[in-house]
């Protein structure tokens, strides 16, 4: 079962304005991001991790993000 990503596009919106600019702060090309929110990439752990860090996602909130069904 693929997971949800639209809270997590919400809170790359809300903090980045763009997808463009989250994938270049989290170091990503654009298409590889488009890949993982549509579900057709996993979220490595470091990504994750790096991804909550900069948009100030707390760990216990990862699943809200990264493993919504």
């Amino acid at each position: 079962m693929p997971y949800n990503y639209a809270a997590l596009l919400g809170k790359i919106v809300e903090t980045f304005g763009t997808q463009a600019k989250f994938s270049k702060a989290i170091g990503l090309s654009e298409h590889t991001v488009s890949q993982k929110l549509n579900g057709k990439s996993e979220w490595k752990q470091t990504e994750i991790l790096k991804a909550c860090s900069l948009m100030g996602i707390e760990k216990e909130h990862i699943p809200k993000y990264f493993f919504a069904i």
